[in-house]
């Protein structure tokens, strides 16, 4: 524990340093630099090494996409990519004279999202006009929940690596303070050719979760780890596929310093981030420009900000907006959404026609950090492998399924499964799905593996034609290839015999004590039998024979 412990201590903190003393700034590449991160947390105070302590402080803003075929208040479909303007109703267009109809599968969606991130739901909820001009806004405002939204007072854990290492782990919380539903806006297309802006409605009115966290996080670091793991968490539910490349999560960050003992300083808000490792990026990069700019004299401005990625920065877009300034009012359209449970459902209410939250809560699925610990237990994987398994999408199930078809032991499997399947879909941007060695061809070499039947580096090499999907097996790639380990001991004998006779500085250095040059001469007994050779038993006869 106290070994743990003092790991966790190494992580990230909540106290920024900026380091005056000359070289210092070397050692931190561009645009961290001269910024250290702690995951005790607390302030460590300015010493006689002139350090000046400084507490970062972030909380988000997570925007989600609800997974639903159709709007949060219109019937129109929900479908990325589709032709501009080609998915608005009325509703969404804002023609005089119609009125929303609430979307029952995003209210679903939100109560299943605010039960998994152990939200106490609101069975009566409000919804209220956000009033804000701009082009992709029709209506001139955004139905949201700013009163009292459907969830309140949650907590979302997160795991974080110490140092770079998968194996040294710290768990974190993060307070949720709300969820609420909104609608999305639609999409301005700046075409700077023309000087002219295109206005893509398609996305107006699409239903969104806005999951707000509690100012809990100290770096982009944690803030990245935290949003993984929602979207992990979104996905498993359903809820949304969170996809951010397609921008179905899209995160805002609002990042302050202070010294320790002091006020909360004055936040910024970086909008609109779509890549979790954008947002570590952006999240470091505007704690340290803070810092900077405090410290050379200056103030920090209450505004909102961009992050620019080819760049690395974070860049001004506008003041920040009070509430004042979105005159939020009760939906006059809308009645309050009434929500019940099981204590509350009134007898012979139709069941169509309500949302039961405890309904919901029992067909909630395995969590990932559920999903993590039971494939720890039942295949006896190491911690961190089970993280690499869920954050792949689909390989913890390629993982079962070849552990269901094979007799090699789980522990060995998960060796093929990261180091080998993984390493290849990665270098060719492929997904689990995509992967053109099945689970079942993958187990039926593992197979001829475990039999003995071929070697190891000849399993290597039989992957590498299943990798170019030729529809063979890998019995007939072993067949055509001439990959069987060789069976016959005086055969393996003779050419064990032929690599001593040729290796004569080797073997008077493994006579005088120096075993380590054995295995050099296991690798040219496998060489000369192109993999064909079991290095067990390569070992065996090749010590038998020099110790004649």
């Amino acid at each position: 524990m106290a070994a743990a412990a003092a790991a966790a201590a190494r992580g990230c903190e909540r106290v920024w340093r900026r380091a005056w003393w000359r070289g210092a700034a070397d050692a931190f590449p561009a645009p961290a630099r001269a910024v250290a991160c702690n995951a005790r947390g607390g302030a460590a105070p300015a010493g006689e090494s002139g350090l000046a302590s400084w507490v970062p402080v972030v909380g988000l803003e997570i925007h989600v996409q609800i997974s639903s075929n159709s709007k949060l208040f219109s019937g129109s479909q929900v479908q990325f990519a589709a032709p501009p303007n080609s998915l608005v109703s009325f509703f969404d267009a804002s023609l005089p004279g119609t009125l929303p109809v609430l979307n029952r599968r995003c209210v679903e969606a939100a109560v299943m999202t605010g039960l998994a991130l152990n939200c106490s739901i609101n069975k009566k909820s409000l919804f209220d006009r956000k009033h804000y001009f701009y082009a992709d806004l029709p209506a001139g405002y955004q139905i949201t929940q700013q009163r009292v939204p459907i969830a309140v007072n949650g907590s979302l854990s997160y795991s974080l690596c110490i140092d770079n290492k998968m194996s040294q782990m710290v768990t974190k919380t993060v307070r949720i303070k709300q969820i609420q539903l909104e609608q999305d806006s639609g999409k301005s297309l700046h075409d700077d050719a023309r000087s002219q802006t295109l206005v893509d409605l398609n996305r107006a009115g699409v239903g969104l979760m806005e999951v707000v966290t509690e100012p809990d996080m100290c770096c982009g670091e944690e803030a990245a780890a935290a949003v993984r793991e929602l979207q992990l968490i979104l996905q498993t539910l359903g809820s949304s596929q969170a996809i951010m490349a397609e921008g179905q999560l899209r995160v805002d960050a609002n990042v302050s310093v202070h010294h320790p003992g002091e006020p909360y300083g004055v936040r910024t808000e970086v909008k609109n981030i779509n890549s979790v490792r954008f947002l570590a990026k952006a999240v470091d990069y505007e704690i340290q420009r803070q810092i900077e700019e405090l410290e050379n004299g200056g103030t920090i401005l209450n505004e909102t900000r961009s992050f620019d990625s080819k760049l690395g920065c974070t860049v001004p877009m506008r003041d920040k907006e009070g509430k004042q300034d979105y005159r939020f009012m009760p939906e006059p359209n809308l009645p309050p959404l009434i929500l019940y449970d099981a204590k509350s459902l009134p007898v012979n209410m139709n069941h169509q026609q309500v949302v039961n939250i405890d309904w919901i809560r029992e067909r909630l699925p395995d969590l990932p950090s559920v999903k993590r610990a039971k494939l720890v237990e039942l295949y006896g994987i190491l911690p961190e492998h089970s993280f690499t398994l869920l954050n792949e999408d689909g390989l913890a199930e390629y993982f079962e399924n070849v552990i269901k078809q094979t007799q090699m032991k789980p522990k060995k499997v998960i060796g093929w499964i990261l180091n080998d399947l993984l390493s290849y879909l990665k270098q060719h941007a492929l997904t689990v799905k995509d992967s053109p060695v099945s689970s079942f061809l993958l187990a039926d070499l593992l197979n001829l593996l475990e039999r003995r039947e071929i070697s190891s580096s000849a399993a290597k090499q039989v992957l590498e034609e299943l990798w170019k999907g030729e529809g063979k097996t890998p019995l007939k790639i072993v067949k055509e290839k001439k990959l069987e380990l060789i069976q016959d001991q005086k055969e393996l004998e003779q050419i064990c015999q032929s690599v001593i006779d040729r290796q004569e500085d080797e073997v008077m250095a493994i006579k005088v004590g120096n075993q380590k040059v054995l295995n050099k001469l296991i690798g040219l007994v496998q060489r000369a039998t192109r993999g064909r050779s079991n290095p067990v038993l390569v070992k065996q006869i090749l010590e038998k024979k020099l110790s004649e």
